[in-house]
């Protein structure tokens, strides 16, 4: 979930001058690789990992450090991991696929869905349109760092409890005015799905998204399991305290939910991203909605490198090249993914939750130079 350091952050990120490997020169490094280097060694990830989808339909993965820092076993491939934030790409799509059946309009208000549950000081869901959470400008305040003991000592919370927790704070602006990152921004769009569908959000996720792009790893946890399901690396947590790096690969991320709590693999995210972006023939969208989850506004005063669309962001990364993703921070993993408009895709996550910007930068780094600079 921590997404409000990672955006932060972004503003702040400089383009890769790593080289490019190829061919016709195999001396050079390649810069997806040195990228998790980079993880490893000046971020302290014990591991890192990274797929990326290139032109021709083809799959390129990558391995850097341990996947378990007390038995010193490998990186494993392609491995199962938490992916944090990502999750909210995964929530926008299924809103969108409503938005294209009639059964939602992204300019309605809140309350046209859930009529009085958005209340607080400052706070009315007839104020705030479902648009408004999908891009981060509602004003709802965040309930992240209220919720990371429960998460971390396997506590389940309901996406009502944590509801409740944020609305508890007072409005961070008024609806539409500005623009700040916000978690509850999509437990409050998991339940206008929940809502207007009759089911589980996991299950509408699981059919429309996961089952639909056969993504064979990537699942939406049960309320109440801490495990991660097939092979994967530890996950690890910073200690404040400088001692050594906490295991938290067991956790609950049920307060994450919409916006944090899915299990995917590096590959299965390239194939999400990239069907997603798809014009031709997209398994996901149609062309209206496609439309509406590329149009965009500004993340912060000035910066027009980074600019937020529905559930998804856009990187300018430099002047021939544009790609669209999301990170993801949740304990025990950081990811970035992405894609960009022809197909081509990258996905890179590190088994060290990512506390400090220059991670999160570091991230984002590696999924460009497999996007930029192949």
């Amino acid at each position: 979930m921590r997404k409000r350091l990672a955006l932060t952050t972004l503003a702040l990120a400089t383009a890769v001058t790593a080289g490019v490997a190829s061919p016709a020169s195999a001396a050079r490094p390649d810069p997806v690789r040195q990228g998790l280097e980079t993880l490893v060694h000046s971020d302290h990830a014990p591991g890192a990992l990274a797929s990326v989808l290139d032109g021709k339909g083809r799959f390129h993965t990558y391995t850097a450090g341990v996947g378990d820092r007390d038995t010193h076993t490998k990186m494993p491939r392609n491995a199962q991991v938490r992916i944090g934030s990502v999750t909210k790409t995964f929530t926008a799509a299924v809103v969108l696929q409503l938005v294209g059946e009639g059964r939602i309009s992204l300019d309605e208000p809140v309350d046209a869905y859930l009529p009085g549950l958005v209340r607080g000081k400052g706070i009315d869901g007839n104020l705030i349109t479902v648009r408004r959470l999908l891009n981060h400008t509602s004003g709802l305040p965040d309930f992240e760092d209220d919720v990371t003991s429960d998460i971390l000592e396997r506590r389940y919370l309901s996406p009502r409890d944590a509801l409740d927790i944020a609305l508890k704070h007072k409005a961070v602006f008024k609806p539409g005015k500005k623009w700040s990152y916000s978690n509850t921004n999509y437990l409050v769009a998991g339940l206008i799905v929940e809502r207007v569908t009759g089911r589980p959000l996991a299950q509408q996720i699981d059919k429309r998204v996961i089952q639909k792009l056969g993504l064979r790893h990537t699942y939406f946890p049960a309320p109440g399991e801490t495990a991660i399901r097939e092979r994967h690396p530890q996950g690890y947590r910073p200690e404040p305290t400088g001692a050594p790096a906490r295991n938290v690969t067991e956790i609950d991320p049920s307060a994450a939910w919409a916006a944090g709590a899915i299990v995917s693999t590096n590959s299965d995210l390239n194939r999400f991203f990239s069907a997603l972006l798809k014009d031709d023939g997209n398994p996901l969208l149609k062309k209206a909605q496609r439309k509406q989850l590329r149009t965009t506004i500004p993340m912060q005063k000035g910066n027009s490198r980074y600019t937020m669309g529905l559930g998804i962001m856009r990187v300018q990364q430099s002047d021939k090249c544009a790609f669209w993703g999301h990170s993801g921070g949740i304990p025990g993993f950081g990811t970035w993914a992405g894609a960009t408009d022809d197909g081509r895709a990258a996905s890179v996550t590190m088994n060290l939750e990512p506390k400090t910007g220059e991670a999160v930068k570091h991230l984002e780094e590696t999924v460009a130079a497999g996007l930029c600079q192949r």
